[in-house]
């Protein structure tokens, strides 16, 4: 038996088990739709045509897929009007399956297929638990200690008057404030760096060993 179907304005000649692709109905996969717009049913020479429709006649398919079609570019131009216009579309498909072809208003005998359960989420064992719990107290004041010796400055900075590190060349505004964030506020300091104070700069802050043996050497003169 087959059956002339009309659905997204298209017409389908479908008979069990056909296998299509219609614009988007609405189902999930698995589910069962029933189609009622059947224009003609029948079998070799005994078919009925509707008038529009066959009255009581339907579709059963069953959902496999929902997706979409391949792009189609729409494009548009005048001639000497500078005007172009591109655009694209992909149509909103469904894949069906034909289950059966009902008459006489009759009800799909097959089901929509179950639905699988959520998968539960593995619980933690109480002793992984108890452990994070005795590990964490431990781990937050080694993070505090880490905090404050990254926030503790490189060199101390003595008292008196900050001389004017923009005057070594080389040493801009925010170049000088980040020395006098690190303690290093004069040229008399700049100017005794030793080699080791040198690779621990070069180490924490963003400026290389060349660069402050550079400044090492104009300080001494300014010192």
């Amino acid at each position: 038996m087959f059956a002339v179907l009309k659905t997204g304005g298209k017409q389908y000649r479908v008979a069990a088990d056909d296998l299509l692709k219609v614009e988007r109905i609405p189902g999930e996969p698995g589910e069962i739709v029933q189609l009622g717009n059947v224009l003609a049913v029948g079998e070799g020479g005994d078919v009925k045509i509707g008038t529009p429709f066959v009255d009581g006649a339907s579709v059963a398919a069953e959902v496999v897929e929902q997706g979409r079609g391949k792009k189609v570019i729409a494009f548009k131009k005048r001639r000497r009007q500078n005007s172009r216009r591109k655009r694209g579309h992909r149509q909103l498909l469904t894949t069906v399956r034909i289950s059966e072809i009902l008459l006489d208003g009759a009800k799909p005998s097959k089901k929509a297929a179950a639905k699988p359960a959520p998968a539960k989420a593995e619980e933690k064992p109480a002793k992984a638990e108890k452990k994070a719990a005795a590990e964490k107290p431990k781990a937050e004041p080694e993070k505090a200690e880490a905090k404050e010796a990254a926030a503790a400055p490189l060199f101390s900075a003595p008292g008196g008057e900050a001389d004017d590190l923009t005057k070594i060349k080389g040493i801009g505004p925010v170049a000088a404030g980040q020395l006098k964030e690190q303690g290093l506020i004069t040229f008399a300091q700049i100017a005794a760096l030793s080699d080791e104070d040198v690779a621990r700069i070069d180490e924490a802050m963003p400026f290389s060993a060349d660069q402050i043996k550079d400044w090492r050497e104009q300080a001494k003169a300014l010192a």
